[in-house]
Parts: C-alpha cells; sequence; structure tokens
C-alpha cells in the first residue's frame, strides 16, 4: 500500500518505558509508514501528565487520553478521580470565549484508557464498577468519547453503559477479541466502534471470520496497543504504531476490499468520533 493515504493508530501506549531510548525514532517510523495520527490513553494520573506532555511535542500526530485503566484501580480511586477530573477540565476548551484564558494544548480527545478488568482478580471489583461509571458519566458531561478497556467484564460494562443510553457521545471497545455473540452485544450502542489490533493476524484467530460475519465496515478501526501485542509477522516483539499496517493488511483481506479502502472506511469511522 503507498503511504499518501493517512492511516490511524487509535490506541498506543507512546508514553511507556519500552520507548525510552527510541521514542522519537518510532513515532518518525510510522509516519514514514503512513500511520501520521496515534492515539495515546492513559492509564492513570502519573501517565496523563506524561501524555499531555508528549502530545504537546507533536501536534497534529499525538492525541492525548485521560482516563484511569480499571487494573490501576485502587482503595483511593476517588482521590486518584478527583485529580484526573481537575487535570481533564484545566486542558479542555472552554465552552464559551471569553472571560476564560486560552486552554493549554493539546486537547484530550476522549475519556481512556478505562473499563472493566476481572481477568487476574476480583479484588478491587466493586471499586473498578464505580470508578468506570463515574469516568461515564465524565463522557457524558464533557462529551469526549470514551475508550474502553474490557476483559471477563462485558455483562457488568454493558449494563453499565445500558444506564446512560442515548446521552453516550460514543467511543472504541478497544482491542475486541470477542465472538460473534459478543460483538452483536457491544454493536448495540450505535455511536461505538470495535478496535482490532494484531491479534487479527494470529494464525489461530477467529476474529477475520467474526468481523467478515456480523460487523459492518463502518463499525471498525485500526489499533495496535503498543507495546503490546504486535501483529504477525512482527509478533513477539515490541509493537509499535508502524505495525498496524499489518492489521490494515489482514482486516483488507477478512473484508475482500483494497488496502487503500480498508483506510479510507477506517478513516470514516474514526473522523465520526473525533473531527480533527
Amino acid at each position: 500500500m503507498e503511504n499518501s493515504k493517512i492511516i490511524i493508530d487509535t490506541h498506543c501506549h507512546l508514553d511507556g518505558e519500552e520507548y525510552g531510548s527510541d521514542r522519537s525514532e518510532t513515532i518518525a517510523r510510522a509516519v514514514t509508514a503512513g500511520v501520521h495520527r496515534m492515539f495515546t490513553p492513559a492509564i492513570d494520573l502519573a501517565s496523563s501528565r506524561r501524555i499531555l506532555e508528549l502530545c504537546q511535542q507533536y501536534p497534529g500526530t499525538l492525541y492525548p487520553m485521560i482516563g484511569l485503566h480499571p487494573e490501576e484501580v485502587r482503595s483511593d480511586w476517588r482521590e486518584v478521580l478527583q485529580e484526573m477530573r481537575q487535570l481533564l477540565t484545566s486542558h479542555l476548551p472552554p465552552l464559551t470565549p471569553h472571560p476564560s484564558p486560552p486552554t493549554p494544548h493539546p486537547s484530550p480527545i476522549a475519556i481512556g484508557e478505562v473499563g472493566l478488568d476481572f481477568y487476574w482478580s476480583r479484588e478491587y471489583e466493586q471499586e473498578q464498577i464505580a470508578a468506570f461509571e463515574e469516568q461515564v458519566r465524565w463522557s457524558v458531561e464533557t462529551r469526549l468519547p470514551l475508550m474502553i478497556h474490557c476483559r471477563k467484564a462485558q455483562n457488568e460494562m454493558v449494563a453499565i453503559l445500558k444506564r446512560y443510553g442515548d446521552n453516550l457521545p460514543g467511543g472504541v471497545f478497544h482491542c475486541f477479541t470477542g465472538n460473534e455473540k459478543e460483538a452483536q452485544e457491544l454493536l448495540q450502542f450505535p455511536r461505538f466502534v470495535l478496535g482490532i489490533g494484531g491479534v487479527l493476524t494470529f494464525k489461530k484467530s477467529h476474529l477475520p471470520e467474526v468481523l467478515a460475519a456480523c460487523v459492518p465496515l463502518d463499525r471498525i478501526v485500526l489499533e495496535t496497543d503498543s507495546p503490546y501485542m504486535a501483529p504477525v509477522p512482527m509478533r513477539g516483539q515490541r509493537n509499535e504504531p508502524a505495525y498496524v499496517t499489518h492489521v490494515l493488511t489482514r482486516m483488507a483481506q477478512a473484508y475482500c476490499i483494497s488496502e487503500e479502502e480498508m483506510a479510507t472506511r477506517t478513516n470514516e469511522n474514526v473522523s465520526r468520533l473525533w473531527p480533527l
């Protein structure tokens, strides 16, 4: 595929220490590969601050999100979210141009990475549920989309989202790897899309068949989740945004369309959520 088309990685943790020695080179490789926009979710208060600073260095290329990842939720989640909300508010554009002072840039584009994760433990199950719902309310109030992480908790997540119904501005169900039934349950939320990453390329993955069978082209976006889950043929290596091109290639094959068309369609899906 020629690199004249802009490709968007909707989920990459470029603030991570994994890129400490070559972060600028990693971003440059992505741009060279055609990945001109990279969305960077936070996982806690410290990463929220790092990401805002990092994205300020790459305006128009890196875009920040602010959120508390479920695996980072502890007993102090209320205090953490209070500080994160203050950080979020201070970086959002003012509702009226006067008399508010200029807003620091860049502005967060989403509430994320947030959600529920009961894969390893349910020790903080109730805290996770409460923290997630609080951040869903942020999304409703600010009209910023949600970047949702969910593992072994789809029933609980769906129940929370249903309570907010048509008030939800939309978002991404990040790292979708489920079956047709799970996909259909998530697609009931009309302004949400499925984020598809490197798992799509794995030899034993059922995702190509699931997507083609029940997920319309206007309900998917591309992601890497860098530095995790590198796609084939990079599996086992540190992932990076440039590798989203491999996800694009496999997705185009699954839908029997060209890579150019797939890039166009997924970009259109991103633009509905984020008219950047």
